[in-house]
């Protein structure tokens, strides 16, 4: 990264188009943190709140097309990987990192959306342990998606964590959204590290993890370590959540980087 730029990081995921996940939510989160966001859609969706309704895969080769493109003209400080889907989308998106360079890279393992559709058949998942995961600077499963990668019933976070550094990740932060406990374990191979959050029931989850998984990427790329990354990112990620869009839709609404109802009320006082 050149002095004085702007770091640009790359999303290679799905498309949302009720906005509140995939690529619209890394983007949102990119903007938040100050990096200039760029994408390579691997899937388009066509879901909302309540469900997902249709998927369809973009070619592997226009997938390898959209992060050359973006390589060779702009450059890539950072990577963040989330819906894959077949086996055939891993295979290309492991291509296609030949273009990246030394930049580092966050997989976010998504599996089932929000709603409970499954976006990770078993082939890609086989694929995504086998090829992908030995890319990973830093991987982002929740507890039952490092279950399922790491192919045990373990419920214990550093264990699982722990599991994924033997698949291949140079570090890994199992998201505590399934534990009561509400922490996030961090990983790196010589050290575990506790990041502690808050839990907001009344709050808006759906897309919290790309925005916790985006974020940490965003900050990677402007030069902190991965675990300073992920307490910041998990920052982001709770405050979202506690800000998320609670009116939007009749399911699960989009959690909100930005505090929009916050400054909608503050634009309507100063109006006043």
């Amino acid at each position: 990264m050149s002095a004085g730029r702007v770091p640009a990081v790359l999303s290679i995921a799905g498309s949302d188009s009720g906005g509140g996940a995939g690529i619209q939510a890394d983007l949102k989160a990119f903007a938040r943190v100050g990096v200039h966001g760029m994408t390579a859609i691997t899937a388009i969706t066509a879901q909302n709140t309540v469900g997902v309704e249709a998927v369809e895969p973009i070619s592997p080769r226009m997938i390898v097309a959209q992060v050359r493109a973006v390589a060779e003209d702009i450059g890539i400080d950072a990577v963040k990987i989330g819906m894959l889907g077949t086996s055939e989308t891993v295979e290309a998106v492991v291509e296609a990192l030949a273009y990246v360079g030394g930049a580092p890279v966050v997989i976010d393992p998504v599996m089932v959306a929000e709603s409970g559709a499954e976006l990770l058949d078993e082939g890609a998942r086989t694929a995504l342990v086998d090829k992908l995961l030995p890319w990973a600077t830093v991987v982002t499963p929740n507890i039952p998606e490092a279950q399922v990668l790491g192919g045990m019933a373990e419920t214990n976070q550093a264990r699982l964590a722990w599991a994924m550094i033997e698949l291949g990740a140079q570090s890994a932060v199992v998201t505590g959204g399934h534990s009561e406990e509400v922490v996030d374990v961090f990983y790196d191979g010589r050290a575990v590290a506790e990041i502690p959050g808050e839990r907001y029931p009344d709050g808006a989850a759906h897309g919290s993890g790309c925005t916790h998984s985006s974020a940490l990427a965003a900050y990677l790329a402007l030069g902190h370590s991965p675990l300073e990354a992920a307490e910041r990112a998990r920052a982001v990620a709770s405050e979202a959540v506690r800000d998320g869009l609670r009116g939007i839709g009749a399911g699960p609404g989009p959690v909100d980087v930005f505090a929009l109802e916050h400054r909608r009320a503050k634009d309507a006082d100063a109006v006043r």
